[in-house]
């Protein structure tokens, strides 16, 4: 064997015994017509939509490695397997960080069925953090929303910034300042010490006397007119 083939040899053990710590690895779909022996950079990186400089970082990150094969950068199949679960990862969202603790742990799967478990559990805190993420998406859409439909051209408003808080009641005003700081019906009803039926009515009537849709139109034209701080 030439001593080239033997220096290759040499490299691609030590590079497979580093990635033997993956003794398993989650499911994940890999690309169709990859080849099965060592990959060429150009092949990975058109196999999962990748640049060479998005791989050349995961490499630098510990998440997969390359060997070479005179000046041509490969990969393993282990390596394909592994950049598949960080491909699913990526397209989630989930931050680097977080899937090199990921990667981590599953170093540590002792099971196949470990390793599934390890994935689903990831995968399911990322999607209660997109659901929260929804959450104060839909708020905030809904909030510009009123805030657009506002247009300040109300003709003779019950509250206007000269007559400033004098048409609301010094209960109205207090439950004023509590809807302003995000306090929903139940805790208003709590500081206020009033029944939840009570509180909701208090609401009802602030929005009526600013004419407003909601409670966030109307803390927003109370913001405008100076009435409560938001």
């Amino acid at each position: 064997m030439p001593d080239g083939s033997k220096r290759l040899f040499a490299t691609a053990g030590i590079a497979s015994e580093a990635r033997s710590k993956y003794r398993f690895l989650p499911s994940a779909a890999l690309p169709p017509d990859l080849p099965d022996g060592p990959v060429p950079i150009a092949d990975m990186a058109n196999a999962f939509g990748v640049t060479h400089r998005t791989l050349h970082f995961y490499e630098e990150k510990g998440l997969i490695s390359a060997n070479r094969i005179g000046l041509m950068r490969v990969y393993g199949q282990d390596d394909v397997m592994r950049m598949a679960v960080i491909t699913v990862c990526r397209e989630t969202g989930m931050p680097i960080a977080v899937i090199q603790e990921l990667m981590d742990e599953l170093r540590k799967a002792d099971s196949q069925e470990r390793a599934e478990v390890m994935f689903r559990e990831a995968l399911q805190v990322r999607k209660r953090e997109l659901t929260a993420e929804m959450s104060t998406l839909h708020r905030q859409l809904q909030q510009v929303g009123d805030l657009l439909d506002f247009d300040g051209s109300i003709e003779e408003p019950p509250l206007n910034d000269n007559q400033d808080s004098a048409g609301l009641t010094p209960q109205e005003r207090g439950c004023l300042e509590l809807m302003a700081e995000g306090y929903s019906t139940q805790r208003i009803a709590r500081a206020l010490d009033l029944k939840h039926d009570e509180t909701r009515d208090l609401e009802a009537g602030i929005i009526l006397k600013f004419r407003a849709n909601n409670r966030f139109q109307a803390i927003a034209k109370a913001v405008l007119l100076g009435i409560v701080q938001a």
